[in-house]
This record gives structure tokens, C-alpha cells and sequence, in this order.
């Protein structure tokens, strides 16, 4: 049964900080750590100095330290199931004056949060099973309404989730989400949007399939139907799209993980892995746009990658949390509800690490095949 998941599922404000606030891959080539491979630049091959560049690279990382209370968290995972918090955040901008030259680990360092400098619209728990035979993303719509909890456990209101990470940054975010989720966050990882470009094009461009034409009001792009290899600017684009979309934001979370798993493809494909430059500069093209939790050693990231080398694409599922709809709020505007029973019903099967059998009696929840996304 387990060999037939992937065909089977086919588918706030500035605030206060005190001063304790938040700190800052032989044999040959083998494949490592698929979907996070993607995201988190953990493919590492090869030996000798080829295998010190890389490590190097890892090495380099941009690092932030949470500072969180563990009477307010979850309990930590008791197997060896994993869930890593992802963040999608732009480069920033000026907050009252200030340079938006400091990075987010530079600024998750100093004594208050630039709250308003960071967006993050993109949001996703990624679970590795125990058996580390199958990868689950789970992405949360940057509109649901819940309450938000600052880096000390404290509720801070009803607000949309993306405000989490804009005005109490990478503690607050994952404070909020584990509050939401009842799921211990084993790590944390956040991508520049930049990324996404630099990956296009370091793979070689990514192809996707966009079913019907249709234009984008926002960005001014017409989008052709029929299959394309998007690379840099329109890769970021297709991936930032949502205006011109049946399903607006619900669409977008839908291209960016078909873009995920497209991209998966080609880092997995051999014209890749067997090709130490084009390797190289797609590792480098994450790192440079990747920041981790600073718990999440090299060593670590190597025995994952190792641990998941015989994952393959149809072993990495796309889900998005359950919603009962959409609606107008007279203070937030548009926002997402959740629906709260199927949540739980899906939160349970995380912490059980069973999500196969969530997914047997919710097929549907999957992400359509790539020629069906929008």
C-alpha cells in the first residue's frame, strides 16, 4: 500500500521585546531529502573538496535562535516523526527610517522586531514521517483568522496568521502556529521569495502546465495556456499570482506547491545531480535565501538527507488545512475560516504520524495533478 501513495492521493503594531528576546551532503551521487531538498538546500553529494564547497555552504547558513517559554509549546515529538514550520518572506522594507539592509536573522537578534518590515504569505508545515519514507506539505492560508501569539506565548488577538511573522517575527510565528495546531515545530526554516528565482534559473527554468490563458491584473502578465519552463522574474511571478485566478489565493497556494513539485523534479533529475556546477549553483541559489533555526546543525541536515534518499516525488504530498469558507470582516477584510473539525481531524493525524489514513478517507485533499492546477 505504501507504494502507492503517490498515485493513489493524486491529488499586527511594533511591539516590546525584552533583552532575552530572540537570538540569532558517496558512492557516486545519491538523491537526498526531495521536497526539502527544494526548500531548504539540503541536496549534498559527492566527495573531496566537492563535498567541503557544499558543506561550506550549509555551513553559511543565516541562523535565529527562538526564545520560547516550553510550559506554552507542545510537547516535543516523542518518535522520530518531524515537522518543520516553512515561511515564505519577501527581503523587507524601511520601517520608520530605518535601513532594510539587515537581514532577518539581524533583526530576529536585536532587542525589538521591525514589526511591518517582513510579509509572509506563504506558510506550510512540512511532516517527515518516522519511517522517513514519505514527506507531507501542508499549507495554511495567509487569510485564516486565529488568534496570534507574540515569541512569549501571549495572545495577542484575533488577526490574519500572516501577521504573526510581520509583527512578532520567526517566535511569534511559530508560537502562533503551534498554538493553532497543537504540533511541536521541530525546526524552522524561512525562504526568501528571491529564492524561488534563483532556483529557476540555477535548475535550468521549471515547467509547468497552465491549463487556460488568463491575464494578471496585479503584475500585468498574460499567461498562455499549455506547458512552459518558467525561469528568474517569471518564475517568481507565477508563484506571486493570484489576481485572474477562479480562486484567488486559494489558487496561488495551489501553483506554488505545483511549482514545488515541479521543481522537485528537476533538482531530483540527473542532468542535476550528475552535474557538480549546475548542483553547486542550486544549492547556493537556496542558501543564499534560506534561513534556519540555529539548532539545526550541518551534521543534522546531512543525517536527514541521508535518512531520506530513497524518497521520490510521488512520496512528497501537497495538502492545504481544511476550510469551511471565505468571508468579509469589518476590521480584517477578507479572511479564511477554517473548518475547525476536519482541522483537528488532520492535526491528530500529524501528531499520530498517520496521514496516510487521513488521506484514505479524504482523498480529495490532495493537489491535483499538475496539468489540473491553474
Amino acid at each position: 500500500m505504501a507504494g502507492k501513495i503517490g498515485s493513489r492521493y493524486r491529488d499586527a503594531g511594533k511591539r516590546r521585546a525584552d533583552g532575552d528576546s530572540l537570538r540569532r551532503r558517496h558512492r557516486k551521487t545519491f538523491r537526498a531529502l526531495v521536497a526539502l531538498a527544494i526548500v531548504f538546500g539540503l541536496v549534498i553529494v559527492g566527495t573531496g573538496a566537492y563535498a567541503y564547497m557544499l558543506n561550506n555552504k550549509l555551513d553559511n547558513l543565516e541562523k535565529v535562535e527562538p526564545k520560547l517559554k516550553e510550559k506554552d509549546r507542545p510537547d516535543p515529538d516523542k518518535g522520530k516523526a518531524l515537522n518543520i514550520l516553512l515561511i515564505g518572506s519577501d527581503k523587507g522594507k524601511k520601517v520608520d527610517g530605518e535601513s532594510a539592509d539587515t537581514s532577518i536573522s539581524q533583526d530576529a537578534e536585536a532587542a525589538e522586531w521591525p514589526a511591518g518590515k517582513y510579509r509572509s504569505d506563504t506558510l506550510m508545515i512540512v511532516h517527515i514521517t518516522a519511517n522517513r519514507k514519505y514527506a507531507f506539505l501542508m499549507s495554511i492560508p495567509r487569510d485564516t483568522v486565529t488568534t496570534i501569539y507574540n515569541e512569549e506565548g501571549e495572545a495577542q488577538g484575533q488577526e490574519k496568521i500572516n501577521a504573526a511573522f510581520s509583527s512578532y517575527g520567526p517566535s511569534g510565528t511559530i508560537s502562533t502556529v503551534e498554538h493553532l495546531t497543537d504540533l511541536r515545530m521541530k525546526h524552522l526554516a524561512i525562504i526568501d521569495w528571491e529564492g524561488f528565482k534563483d532556483l529557476s534559473t540555477a535548475v535550468g527554468g521549471v515547467p509547468v502546465t497552465i491549463p487556460k490563458a488568463f491575464y494578471d491584473p496585479k503584475q500585468e502578465i498574460q499567461w498562455e495556456a499549455g506547458e512552459q519552463k518558467l525561469e528568474g522574474k517569471q518564475a517568481l511571478a507565477y508563484v506571486r499570482t493570484r489576481y485572474g485566478l477562479l480562486r484567488g489565493d486559494f489558487d496561488r497556494i495551489a501553483r506554488q506547491q505545483n511549482f514545488l513539485r515541479a521543481l522537485m523534479g528537476k533538482i531530483l533529475a540527473k542532468g542535476t545531480m550528475r552535474n557538480p556546477v549546475k548542483l553547486i549553483n542550486t544549492v547556493g541559489a537556496l542558501t543564499e535565501n534560506l534561513t534556519v533555526d540555529s539548532q539545526w546543525t550541518t551534521g543534522d541536515m546531512r543525517g536527514l538527507a541521508l535518512s531520506l534518499r530513497g524518497v521520490q516525488t510521488k512520496d512528497v504530498i501537497f495538502l492545504t488545512a481544511p476550510v469551511a469558507g471565505t468571508e468579509t470582516d469589518p476590521a480584517l477584510g477578507s479572511i479564511v475560516r477554517l473548518d475547525e473539525a476536519k482541522s483537528q481531524e488532520m492535526y491528530t493525524a500529524f501528531r499520530e504520524d498517520n496521514l496516510r489514513a487521513y488521506l484514505k478517507k479524504y482523498p480529495d485533499d490532495v493537489l491535483r495533478p499538475p496539468d489540473e492546477v491553474g
